[in-house]
């Protein structure tokens, strides 16, 4: 099943229920106005929008055209948004970009941030940029949504929280990051609105690629349709989402709609290329003493997307302009 949210001119938006192929939605019934109020009740919510859902594809319904572009986030703003980093590689050489070393207990404890959640973009909004001195970044990532989950839950019930999952554009702002970290408090001018694909989606809409709570596909990243990066979601995650959902819940309950993401997808193997123009920066100083590709500058684009065993986008792409805060 996939679900989104159509702009209405409100600040939650309307939810949708979209067809497998991305092509053809309905509206969601009057009561369950919101993506946050379907998941405020999902253990009804979901088996009222799964009927739908196989009734659109069955083409029993009435339908409307999918447009990408009126679509909002599928949450435009969340009550929680955590983002994890679990691939080591993305983080050992972002630190080494700044010239510290990865800790030996990174690899038994995550990384983990608390986000800005109250902004959240919708796949085909800009990134307005203030001053592009700041080190404008893309981060390409796999994000899970929960139901209500109790503090300091044990794995296995931190996955069975897992109800939906999508991809996100985590913009980063390289220049920034450094100084504020060194505050000792964590990010908070460095992390701008996060981007998110048009569609959330069931679990069962990856099928087998849904193995051990991770992701066994290709991140696929283009900048200004040229060819980025396609690592693998599954390989080299260090925390599967079971373990970042629980890490998450140590010592705080989770609500219905907490975001957990991955971290930037990232492997060891450079011929795959990158999520983040940060890694590749890093590589080319390892390799000729300075980066040679620059940070986003006006009127780049990007475009972050995964696709099924069959050549299908998922969850839709992310298609993103650099542009001027006004």
């Amino acid at each position: 099943m996939k679900l989104a949210t159509l702009n209405n001119g409100t600040r939650d938006g309307r939810l949708i229920v979209v067809n497998h192929s991305l092509t053809e939605y309905v509206s969601a019934p009057a009561d369950i106005p919101t993506m946050q109020s379907s998941l405020d009740d999902w253990a009804n919510s979901s088996n009222m929008l799964l009927q739908l859902f196989n009734d659109l594809e069955a083409g029993k319904l009435q339908s409307n055209k999918l447009k990408i572009e009126e679509l909002m986030a599928p949450l435009p703003r969340a009550y929680q948004w955590l983002d994890g980093s679990a691939f080591l590689n993305h983080v050992q050489l972002v630190r080494k970009s700044r010239g510290v070393e990865m800790p030996e207990e990174f690899l038994e404890d995550p990384l983990m941030y608390q986000g800005g959640s109250d902004t959240m973009l919708g796949s085909r909004d800009d990134i307005e940029v203030v001053d592009f001195e700041q080190g404008v970044d893309l981060e390409a990532e796999v994000v899970v949504v929960t139901n209500d989950l109790r503090m300091n839950a044990s794995v296995e019930e931190a996955g069975e929280a897992i109800i939906l999952i999508s991809i996100i554009n985590d913009v980063s702002l390289r220049a920034i990051i450094p100084p504020e970290l060194k505050k000792g408090f964590g990010f908070v001018h460095g992390k701008p609105p996060t981007a998110f694909a048009p569609v959330f989606a069931t679990l069962d809409e990856l099928g087998d690629q849904w193995q051990n709570f991770k992701v066994h596909l290709p991140m696929r990243t283009w900048i200004n349709d040229e060819w980025f990066g396609n690592p693998n979601c599954g390989v080299e995650m260090q925390f599967n989402f079971a373990k970042l959902v629980a890490h998450a819940a140590t010592t705080r309950p989770l609500k219905a709609g907490s975001i957990i993401g991955s971290g930037t997808i990232s492997n060891s193997d450079e011929t795959l290329g990158f999520s983040c123009l940060a890694e590749k920066r890093t590589i080319e100083t390892i390799k000729t003493g300075s980066p040679s590709t620059p940070f986003l500058q006006l009127g780049d684009s990007v475009k972050i997307e995964i696709l099924d065993t069959n050549g299908k986008s998922i969850f839709g792409s992310i298609e993103q302009t650099i542009t001027k805060a006004g």
